[in-house]
């Protein structure tokens, strides 16, 4: 059973909680379930609104689902295989990002404010880039879990809901890997521009990609494996903050291509380890559209963006809050006395 103040010292510790998810809470759902059909409005005209203020309510455990209190947590973490020239921008920029986050200068420092959000900034080990992918493993085991615990301790009780976002130059060059080492095709059907590549530096990321999930086949025998041999830092402890939200009852929007591939890789190890997740929005990478297909999910906004920092799914968190509300506020048509178009 999870316990926040006992860590997970490896990844067996992690497998193991993965072994024991908590499901959704069916009273809750069915309390949703049967108020649903009463409130002053034809029957599924809200639509996904309707979707949305059910999964709330049983993922949260409360029939009155919330939206008044949702955090979106960055973390920012250093990727060795940046030394591949994979990326448009050099690893220095990550700390620069870091600092403007925490001046408040970023695009998720607005959208945040403009949504009534509160940000945290999470850095993961920055200042030690992963282990380059293209070479070697990204990660020891330990460090992999340590990675992950860290993101677990960002999840807090009493949060409504939960945006895991990133900062990693490099990180689409993982989340490629990641994408193609758990789903197979090629390497070229997850790789993308990122950040804005040129055609040079778009056919050396793929290369990468196709030869780093060739070198470590043979020692990637699930989503964990995987996400230690091509991943990063910061999206293990994406992973942690999503299995740490599954325990402690925090519904959770993922962003766009990283944060998904931080999310398949326990897909891959449960099928239903993700019931508790939404998908924010639909990025322009190109292979986050595939993710999302594997995941089995439908983005709420698809609005071209490509930023990363956990915006697009910020941006769904007023909807999120309009469907709480909308459940939570409405008449029935009884307390109204609203007729329901049977009383004749």
């Amino acid at each position: 059973m999870f316990d926040p103040k006992q860590p997970p010292q490896n990844l067996d510790d992690i497998r193991a909680l993965l072994r024991d998810l908590p499901e959704a809470d069916t009273a809750a759902r069915d309390a949703v379930l049967a108020r649903e059909p009463n409130l002053t409005k034809p029957a599924g005209s809200l639509g996904r609104l309707e979707e949305i203020s059910l999964w709330l309510a049983s993922w949260q455990g409360n029939a009155k689902p919330r939206a008044t209190r949702p955090r979106v947590t960055i973390f920012a973490g250093s990727h060795g295989v940046c030394d591949q020239g994979v990326s448009a921008f050099p690893a220095s920029v990550n700390q620069q990002m870091v600092e403007n986050f925490i001046n408040g200068g970023a695009a998720i420092n607005q959208i945040c404010k403009a949504v009534d959000a509160e940000l945290r900034v999470m850095e993961v080990a920055l200042e030690i880039p992963t282990n380059d992918f293209s070479r070697e493993a990204a990660m020891l085991d330990e460090d992999c879990a340590e990675a992950m615990a860290f993101g677990m301790s960002a999840v807090e009780p009493g949060i409504d809901i939960f945006v895991p976002g990133e900062m990693g130059i490099g990180n689409t060059t993982a989340a490629a890997a990641i994408a193609h080492a758990l789903f197979g095709g090629t390497p070229a059907d997850w790789t993308g521009r990122g950040t804005g590549i040129d055609d040079a530096t778009l056919e050396r990321k793929t290369r990468v990609v196709g030869d780093a999930v060739i070198l470590h086949r043979n020692q990637m025998n699930d989503g964990l494996d995987v996400l230690r041999c091509v991943g990063g830092r910061e999206i293990a402890a994406m992973a942690g903050s999503i299995l740490a939200a599954r325990f402690l009852r925090v519904p959770v929007v993922l962003d766009g291509y990283v944060s998904c591939a931080a999310a398949a890789t326990l897909f891959k190890m449960r099928e239903d380890a993700l019931d508790h997740c939404l998908i924010g929005h639909m990025s322009v990478e190109p292979g986050h559209k595939s993710l999302v297909e594997k995941l089995g999910k439908k983005p709420l906004l698809e609005f071209n963006m490509r930023l990363g920092e956990g915006s697009g799914a910020a941006l769904t968190l007023p909807l999120l809050r309009a469907a709480a509300e909308c459940h939570n506020g409405m008449a029935t048509f009884e307390t109204a006395h609203v007729s329901t178009g049977k009383d004749s």
